[in-house]
């Protein structure tokens, strides 16, 4: 897959994750809705982070830092992503259960901190 078309693909998948979040969010009612709402409201919101955070993270690698390979940029702006896509999301579920704290939230940054550290740790050269 050449940058171009991962850029375009990336780009057009991201529009329809937002234009799903913003269809759910307009739409379910969180006050009658059961599990299958919030599950779409997060899973949406989180593809859409997922896909936005990647990006503007593999953008800012490309064009500011001009360092490492292309490849190589887009997997790591993707895993960051998704780990920061997760955080929030995370979050946010904590938050709507009453169990948010900062606590709650110094462990899971700890927790997302040392997942990323071991996965920067066991690339293979």
């Amino acid at each position: 897959m050449t940058l171009r078309s991962y850029l375009t693909t990336m780009i057009f998948t991201t529009i329809i994750c937002w234009t799903i979040f913003f269809f759910v969010v307009w739409t379910v009612n969180p006050q009658a809705s059961n599990s299958v709402g919030f599950l779409l409201f997060y899973v949406s919101l989180f593809l859409a982070l997922v896909g936005t955070a990647a990006i503007v993270g593999f953008l800012v690698r490309f064009v500011g830092l001009k360092r490492d390979l292309i490849f190589r940029s887009v997997k790591e702006a993707f895993r960051q992503s998704f780990l920061f896509a997760f955080l929030i999301v995370a979050s946010l579920i904590l938050l709507s259960h009453d169990l948010f704290s900062m606590l709650n939230l110094i462990l899971l940054i700890m927790g997302i901190s040392v997942l990323e550290y071991f996965l920067i740790s066991n690339k293979t050269n």
